[in-house]
């Protein structure tokens, strides 16, 4: 995936700005969704070596790989939209709403977007959705990587906080110690009640938690 074959494809279509866009984040129980735009260089001196869905990059590639990206993109931006929001309006309209923020906040306006799966953005940019595109475009691999290094480095923050859960471990997500935890010592302020509310008893954490 290092040729940014779409990228240069819509390069040679008139687009000369091309981001990708990816989420990282619809399926836990804690914690915001996080999306980011990429738009990386089509030179050959900063061509990106291993970038791929995020997913299938060890905990430490991922990192290498992040910093780099930041280091040569053209311009990119992470965007996090909360679990109040994603209560509120659901979870595929959080992540488009990151994404379109994500896009927004670029530095440098692209031309073209290209993002993972098959959502429309509310952008006025041309768009193109990629069905696992963050392990087809390179653009969006990126995005994938810069979001979920993100959100990992948020949820061990929040595991300082919250010790009772296991976020440094499960990131927010529905494993058996997290859903032990929820039984036991009820959920804290970043868990998405629409995402618990069938095992959840309703009570709240007590802010003197401790383990």
């Amino acid at each position: 995936m290092d040729e940014l074959t779409y990228e240069r494809e819509y390069f040679a279509r008139g687009f000369a700005s091309v981001a990708g866009v990816d989420e990282v984040g619809r399926g836990p129980l804690a914690g915001p969704v996080v999306c980011a735009a990429v738009i990386l260089p089509l030179c050959e001196e900063k061509r990106i070596i291993g970038i791929d869905d995020s997913k299938k990059l060890s905990k430490k590639r991922r990192e290498e790989l992040a910093a780099r990206i930041k280091e040569v993109a053209v311009a990119y931006s992470i965007a996090e939209v909360d679990e109040k929001v994603i209560d509120e309006i659901n979870i595929l309209a959080a992540t488009k709403l990151g994404m379109k923020r994500a896009v927004e906040g670029l530095s440098v306006r692209p031309d073209f977007v290209l993002t993972d799966g098959n959502m429309t953005l509310d952008i006025a940019v041309p768009q193109r959705a990629i069905v696992k595109g963050d392990a087809l475009v390179c653009s969006i691999g990126a995005a994938s990587i810069l979001a979920k290094v993100y959100r990992d480095a948020l949820m061990a923050e929040y595991a300082a906080e919250y010790p009772e859960y296991g976020f440094e471990h499960n990131a927010g997500y529905g494993t058996a110690e997290h859903i032990r935890a929820i039984g036991e010592y009820g959920i804290c302020k970043i868990h998405r009640r629409t995402f618990i509310k069938n095992f959840w008893d309703g009570r709240e954490r007590s802010s003197s938690a401790s383990i």
